[in-house]
């Protein structure tokens, strides 16, 4: 290492995605400065104050009572710097390059955390991120704050160091104090606040949708009355999701740790977001001029809720299309693109027109014809044909609400049979090279023919079906829902009837 130079390094995020960053900090003979330069924004330049107050009440002269010009290069130059998680590293040049501290080497080494005016390490986001980023670059040791320990040691190959102040950064690098490595610690499944199955009164036809949509994955739209209870099944659903397994847990963690809402670990439970229908296109599809996910990208191996799904804006449904084709979205802006994740089930409720009675036997509709096409054309064809189950939610008789029976399945036997169906298609779908897939939902049109296992009798029942229903992706939809009701039955083949009960979810007069 060069006299009054410095070199270690730190980790920008970037989307979701975060970039290894290179902090050089110089000494140069002239009055007193201190910059930083690389493209930080204000909360970068604002780390010389952190940094100066963190080391003077540390016990460490500071840089304010250097008689010397201090410049800290954040490289690549070219890329945006955002953020405070640089401050441990430019303190601990600083220290380096003015030899108020032993050397120490910096290879394989990262130092993320923002600094307290006392000198204590505060938790930054995206330590999950950080930590799979420097796996893949050769590092093998990330220094941070304590409170981000937990959800980085998920990276099982890097040693997570947690430092709680700048005092036992110095100390630990020193030698002083021997270093302590966070190990990881699965965390329990978190019972389920969601309603129970058994909660809902009549609905069998829904809760049958239900069931199929949680266990291919299935995007689901229930229109009905208001006060039918097609919130309570959109809530119910989650109780029967099948328990997330380690990569599912890890790529969820790390986009709620790029937006700051991790709590301190693994995910355990499949994320539920219900956005109201106000949000604005970037809160729901993701964006901004610094590019963070959106919803659908929190919703990512979970449910995305939306009610009133007409109520929302017009760009904003359209914009659901390409990632629920896709199961991701692409966030283009001037300096670059960013790739958010979103394979998420679309669960959508909304009345059948702006009063919410259009062919309600015991209520009269108050709209007019003209009203009822209105409402029902917020809903595109392009979108609703790529929603698998389109089912009526009916009003429920008083009297079926008053009985109480015994038979009503709960919420863990459902699970049961869900987390049965998901083994099922496991089993079939890791035959395919290329990309892993977990649900039927997500096979291509070529891996749908090549997995669906129609019977003959199924075959010619497909010549059968009113082609004005169905497009070509409504075909291939129709095949993955058959195959997932057919897993459920744990039928190896797809019959007639499974064929049948899928293309009944399609079929429509009218939204």
């Amino acid at each position: 290492m060069l006299k009054n130079l410095a070199k270690l390094h730190s980790a920008e995020l970037e989307g979701i995605h975060a970039k290894l960053i290179e902090v050089e900090v110089d000494l140069n003979v002239g009055l007193h400065a201190f910059n930083i330069v690389g493209l930080g924004d204000k909360a970068v330049n604002e780390a010389k104050e952190r940094v100066n107050s963190a080391l003077k009440n540390s016990g460490i002269k500071p840089p304010t009572r250097e008689n010397r010009k201090i410049t800290v290069n954040l490289a690549p130059a070219d890329v945006k710097k955002a953020g405070s998680q640089y401050d441990l590293a430019i303190a601990l040049g600083y220290l380096l390059a003015t030899g108020q501290m032993k050397d120490f080497d910096t290879d394989g080494k990262v130092f993320v955390g923002e600094l307290a005016l006392d000198g204590r390490l505060r938790p930054i986001s995206g330590a999950l991120n950080i930590a799979q980023m420097i796996e893949g670059e050769g590092f093998t040791e990330l220094y941070l704050p304590p409170e981000n320990a937990a959800e980085a040691a998920a990276i099982r190959d890097i040693k997570i160091i947690p430092i709680h102040d700048l005092r036992e950064a110095i100390d630990v690098l020193e030698g002083v104090k021997a270093a302590e490595p966070a190990s990881f610690k699965p965390q329990k499944s978190r019972v389920s606040s969601a309603p129970d199955f058994s909660e809902i009164k009549g609905q069998e036809n829904a809760k049958r949708a239900l069931m199929i949509a949680a266990a291919g994955g299935h995007n689901l739209l229930m229109i009905g009355p208001p006060g039918v209870g097609k919130s309570l099944l959109a809530q119910a659903l989650v109780g029967i999701l099948p328990e997330l397994a380690m990569d599912e847990a890890i790529e969820i963690t790390k986009i709620y740790s790029a937006v700051g809402l991790s709590s301190g670990g693994l995910l355990s439970q499949r994320p539920f977001r219900s956005p109201h229908h106000s949000a604005s296109a970037v809160a729901i599809i993701g964006g901004g001029q610094n590019p963070r996910p959106g919803e659908i990208s929190l919703a990512h191996r979970g449910i995305l809720f939306l009610d009133e799904l007409p109520e929302f804006q017009k760009n904003v449904l359209e914009g659901l299309r390409q990632p629920l084709e896709a199961g991701l979205v692409h966030v283009a802006r001037a300096r670059g693109s960013v790739v958010f994740p979103a394979k998420f089930t679309l669960i959508a409720a909304m009345n059948p027109c702006p009063c919410g009675y259009y062919g309600d036997p015991e209520k009269e509709c108050r709209c007019s014809a003209y009203e009822v096409i209105k409402y029902q054309k917020k809903i595109s064809g392009p979108l609703l044909d790529r929603i698998d189950l389109q089912i009526r939610v009916p009003r429920v008789a008083l009297e079926e609400l008053r009985i109480k029976r015994a038979a009503d399945e709960a919420s863990p036997r459902a699970r049961k049979r869900i987390e049965t169906t998901r083994d099922i298609q496991a089993r079939r779908l890791s035959k395919l090279s290329g990309k892993k897939i977990r649900t039927n939902s997500e096979m291509s049109s070529r891996q749908t023919e090549e997995l669906t296992n129609l019977t003959a009798e199924a075959s010619r029942f497909i010549d059968t079906l009113d082609r004005a229903h169905l497009s070509p992706r409504g075909y291939y939809r129709l095949l993955k829902t058959a195959r997932t009701i057919a897993d459920l039955e744990e039928s190896e083949k797809v019959g007639p009837e499974h064929l049948a009960e899928a293309f009944s979810y399609r079929l429509r007069e009218e939204v």
